[in-house]
């Protein structure tokens, strides 16, 4: 499966020496957009190659997910001859990008003063774990740690007497993305300055900046003004609702909102009550107000309340299991899952790209590749 790039990052060149999941989802969202991706692996690979399930050996699903529209060649770069091969792959790049420690990549030649020095309007991003000029510099990250660190799992257990983790690699995908974005940017200015730049993208500062946009809470004056935490978020009876046959996600939000649910739930003295008059009353009351939510919740079935809420403009849904998104109608009728033959590992799915350009769209031009399957690039003589 390989097509022609496009998008509106066709004509990028990336080499890309990361692995694992933060670096790799932020360059393969510049590959779907059009960046022509050289994945570096070391020899032993990229560490997700051997997640599970897996067709076969170094292919499994996570590393499936993380790796399409890349190419794969492998290099030790402590190697002298394949260092000179990865130095003229970025002779030719647009941007470097690396989830090596800084400190390593120096002692052989592969820090940003030494690649821009060869190469101008090199655009280098390091993907770190923590800020290069803090203590934590020199100190492994990953995404357990980094929600540990910075305030998510604590968070995130606070309803249930223990931290917690949220099921997801949540902090890897934040700093892809954050990634993602940081790097456009610095391509852009290059095309006014003419010159690259170096870019450093902290797990643990981008984590901590995305956590406390709500959490900040009395803390963003000085003096505090109360207590940090979005309490709205962290009450303890915010969570999907117990119907009489299952779960309901709901959530009215504003006061009309509000106003038409308790006339459908036929609770005129809640409608009246003051507590819950104006989004500011709302706010000072909202554990006693879900847990009134969830009573009126506990009194119909799924369905039924699925249909009372049709057509009343209240943000509601059923509680869908993963496996459930297959039958999603709305997913369905956009395409977003996509059947693709992969040319080693048979009959895959693939979600779909879900930012959409009305004239240079992304595209999934080629699936991810075995390790060094595109070993050729380094020789092309």
């Amino acid at each position: 499966m390989t097509a022609p790039a496009s998008g509106p990052l066709a004509g990028v060149r990336v080499v890309d020496m990361t692995s694992v999941g933060m670096g790799p989802y932020a360059t393969q969202i510049l590959g779907d957009m059009g960046a022509e991706i050289i994945k570096v692996e070391a020899p032993e690979g990229d560490v997700f190659r051997a997640s599970a399930p897996a067709a076969s050996p170094g292919m499994g699903a996570v590393y499936l997910n993380l790796n399409r529209n890349k190419h794969s060649v492998t290099l030790n770069a402590k190697d002298p001859d394949d260092r000179q091969r990865l130095l003229r792959l970025v002779d030719g790049a647009d941007v470097f990008i690396s989830n090596v420690r800084p400190r390593a990549l120096a002692r052989i030649g592969l820090d940003a003063a030494s690649l821009r020095a060869r190469n101008p309007r090199l655009v280098y991003c390091s993907a770190v774990g923590f800020g290069q000029d803090g203590p934590y510099a020199a100190r492994p990250a990953f995404d357990d740690i980094i929600q540990a660190m910075s305030g998510l799992a604590d968070l995130q257990g606070r309803n249930s007497g223990a931290p917690a983790y949220i099921n997801t690699i949540m902090a890897d995908k934040v700093a892809g993305l954050t990634l993602a974005y940081a790097i456009p940017m610095a391509l852009y200015e290059r095309e006014k300055s003419g010159q690259g730049q170096a870019i450093e993208v902290p797990m643990f500062e981008t984590l901590v900046s995305f956590t406390l946009i709500e959490h900040l809470g009395g803390r963003t004056f000085d003096p505090p003004r109360g207590d940090m935490g979005y309490s709205r978020v962290l009450s303890p009876e915010r969570r999907p609702y117990r119907t009489r046959d299952g779960f309901l996600a709901l959530l009215p939000y504003t006061d009309a909102q509000w106003q038409r649910f308790f006339t459908l739930a036929e609770r005129a003295d809640l409608a009246a009550d003051p507590r819950y008059a104006s989004a500011r009353t709302r706010a000072r009351h909202f554990d006693a107000l879900y847990s009134d939510l969830a009573a009126i919740v506990a009194l119909r079935g799924t369905d039924d309340w699925l249909a009372l809420l049709a057509d009343a403009d209240i943000p509601h849904s059923r509680v869908n299991p993963p496996e459930a998104l297959f039958d999603d109608p709305h997913l369905a009728a956009t395409g977003f899952f996509q059947r693709v033959e992969h040319p080693t590992e048979g009959a895959l799915t693939a979600t779909g790209i879900p930012v959409r350009f009305s004239r240079t769209p992304g595209s999934i031009r080629r699936l991810a590749p075995r390790q060094d399957a595109d070993r050729d690039m380094l020789d092309p003589d």
